[in-house]
């Protein structure tokens, strides 16, 4: 391909993409938070913790009380061995929502952060 057509081919996608995404109509993603962030002490038998949490959910851009799904990436800390990170997946619904998760005895969540928030349809 010759290089005179790379910028012509370019601009080209650049408008299909954003005509496609004009049809579609708009798209709004909630605002998430965390509040009351616990992490409980150990519970026999199993001596697994929970991590617990209260999420804020403000869905005012949203045309509907609609609900979709958030990940909550974590960082985790665990004794002898090296730190990983995984995600867990919950729903969203307004104006909270309660999530948990657990973790063996030698873990413990390092930190965490919201990721792959669902969006929604938008208030006109």
């Amino acid at each position: 391909m010759s290089r005179s057509c790379i910028p012509g081919l370019l601009a080209g996608i650049i408008g299909l993409v954003s005509a496609t995404q004009a049809a579609g109509g708009q798209t709004c993603k909630p605002v998430l938070a965390f509040k009351e962030v616990q992490f409980s002490a150990m519970q026999p038998p199993t001596l697994e913790r929970r991590w617990t949490a209260v999420v804020s959910v403000d869905a005012s851009r949203c045309a509907t009380n609609s609900r979709g799904y958030f990940e909550i990436g974590f960082l985790r800390q665990q004794e002898n061995a090296p730190e990983a990170e995984f995600q867990e997946r919950f729903i969203w619904l307004s104006p909270s929502v309660t999530v948990s998760v657990d973790f063996a005895a030698s873990e413990a969540p390092e930190t965490y952060w919201f990721n792959n928030i669902a969006p929604c349809p938008c208030r006109e």
